[in-house]
């Protein structure tokens, strides 16, 4: 009995004894060294792996999340740069806080120009199809602009509510109630008790009562901005389905001596 027994306790030390025991079995040893080789992949085996990862994230994040933005014209000036000769902030724009909720006045928005609006618009995209498809592509992970015609301004009057200008300061009016807009720096010249010129070369608009789901926008830079009061013949009267807009600008992220925040002013 005694020997049966010793051979017993050894096979099971076998199975709990480390790795390298010059005891183990040969089988058990290769066995061993199989799984650490799977298990230890070199890095150039890995790449790809990580890199389809990271893509789908990109994609995701561009898809539902937020993406940048580059700012082409001067109409937000001075909110946002994008003044001839000077460099355009890039802008980060998110998504999500408009999943549960339509934009505010007051917020700065990218949007997709209605129709009447693309009258300007040239595509970006390359007229050579296999290098369009590599912008469409690219484009999809956010490392490339869509080709559509995408516009920034910020929200003044919401569905339900009539915008028009001006009291008998110069100041844009929703619901007959004149705007604080600290954020306006240039605006056309008004002369008080005298009549004044009409968009495009005055303040004077409206008044145009804006549809439910839609957006009346302006740019902070007002005599250098084509925005809903350009558009005041058209189907929608200037205004902006909420559909179109793309998401909300919350931060400046270049050049580095922009970077900061984009702030909401609420001017009712």
């Amino acid at each position: 009995m005694a020997p049966g027994y010793a051979v017993r306790v050894a096979d099971e030390s076998w199975s709990v004894s480390g790795s390298g025991s010059r005891d183990e079995p040969p089988r058990r040893r290769r066995a061993r060294k199989q799984v650490k080789a799977k298990r230890q992949r070199p890095f150039w085996q890995e790449l790809p792996i990580l890199l389809v990862i990271a893509a789908i994230i990109a994609a995701l994040m561009v898809t539902f999340v937020g993406r940048p933005y580059v700012i082409p014209s001067q109409s937000m000036e001075p909110t946002l740069h994008g003044c001839a000769g000077c460099t355009g902030d890039r802008i980060y724009v998110q998504k999500v806080s408009y999943y549960w909720s339509d934009p505010k006045p007051g917020d700065v928005v990218v949007f997709v120009g209605p129709q009447s609006w693309n009258d300007h618009y040239v595509s970006i995209r390359s007229d050579n199809p296999a290098v369009r498809g590599i912008q469409n592509f690219f484009a999809f992970f956010g490392l490339v602009p869509p080709d559509e015609n995408d516009l920034v301004k910020r929200v003044i009057a919401v569905g339900g509510q009539t915008v028009e200008c001006c009291d008998e300061q110069g100041r844009v009016m929703v619901d007959g109630k004149p705007l604080d807009e600290p954020y306006v720096a240039d605006d056309y010249p008004w002369v008080p008790g005298q009549p004044n010129a009409a968009y495009p070369v005055g303040r004077v608009f409206g008044p145009v009562l804006v549809p439910p789901g839609h957006l009346w926008v302006m740019g902070d830079n007002r005599n250098e901005s084509r925005d809903s009061r350009a558009h005041v013949g058209d189907e929608l009267q200037g205004t902006v389905p909420i559909e179109n807009v793309r998401g909300k600008a919350v931060f400046k992220i270049w050049p580095p001596g922009r970077i900061g925040p984009v702030t909401s002013q609420d001017p009712q």
